[in-house]
C-alpha cells in the first residue's frame, strides 16, 4: 500500500464536539434538546453552502423564532466558537505525522464561516490543504468532494488515507478509490498508521 496522504475530518476526530449548544438554545429562548434537534435538521445545507442567515433562519423556523442579521450573526459567532477546542490527543498525533515526512489533508464537512475561522488555528500549519464542504457546495459522502480532493491533492484516490468518525464518510471514500478508516481516537489510530510505515 502507497498512501503520500493522510486526510483527516475535522469534527469529532480533530476537535471536540462542540459545547455551544446549550449557549445557542438560550440564546434563542428555546429548550436545549428542542434547539439540538433543528441544528442538525438543517446542518447539511449549511455544510454545502447555504448561508448563514439562511441557515440560522431555518432552524429559528423549526423552533418559532424569528432570527434577524444581527441574531445570526451572534448564533455563527458561538457556534464557531464551540467547534474550535481541538482534542490533545489527536493534535500530538497530527504533528508526529507531520515530523515523520507524511503529507497531510484535512476534508471537512464545514460551512464556510467556520472554515474561516478555522484556517487561523495553529494546528492548521501541519496541513498543506484545508478543503471544507462549505466552500465547494458539495459534502461527503457525495463522489465530487472526493473528485475534487484528489485533484487538488494532484494524486491518486488509492494514495490517500481518509480518517472519519462517521462510516457513510469511510464508505463514500472506499467507494472512490481511497483508503478509509473509522476514527475512534489518537490510539486506536496510531497503532494502523504504524502498520502502513507513516510512524516510526
Amino acid at each position: 500500500m502507497d498512501i503520500r496522504w493522510v486526510v483527516f475530518d475535522y469534527g469529532e476526530v480533530i476537535s471536540e464536539r462542540t459545547d455551544a449548544l446549550p449557549e445557542l438554545a438560550e440564546l434563542l429562548g428555546r429548550p436545549a434538546a428542542d434547539f439540538e434537534r433543528a441544528y442538525w435538521a438543517e446542518r447539511d445545507p449549511y455544510d454545502r453552502g447555504c448561508s448563514h442567515l439562511d441557515y440560522w433562519r431555518a432552524v429559528g423556523g423549526r423552533l418559532g423564532v424569528a432570527v434577524d442579521d444581527d441574531t445570526a450573526e451572534r448564533l455563527t459567532e458561538i457556534d464557531n466558537r464551540g467547534w474550535l477546542t481541538v482534542d490533545a490527543e489527536s493534535i500530538r498525533l497530527i504533528e508526529e505525522l507531520r515530523a515523520a515526512g507524511v503529507r497531510l489533508a484535512l476534508l471537512s464537512n464545514a460551512p464556510a464561516p467556520f472554515a474561516r475561522a478555522a484556517e487561523r488555528q495553529p494546528w492548521t500549519v501541519s496541513f498543506e490543504h484545508l478543503v471544507f464542504s462549505g466552500d465547494l457546495a458539495t459534502a461527503k459522502p457525495d463522489p465530487e468532494i472526493w473528485a475534487e480532493l484528489v485533484r487538488r491533492l494532484d494524486t491518486r484516490p488509492e494514495r490517500c488515507l481518509f480518517l472519519d468518525d462517521r462510516q457513510v464518510n469511510v464508505d463514500g471514500a472506499v467507494a472512490a478509490g481511497l483508503h478509509a478508516r473509522r476514527w475512534r481516537n489518537a490510539p486506536d489510530a496510531r497503532p494502523h498508521l504504524r502498520d502502513l510505515g507513516l510512524l516510526p
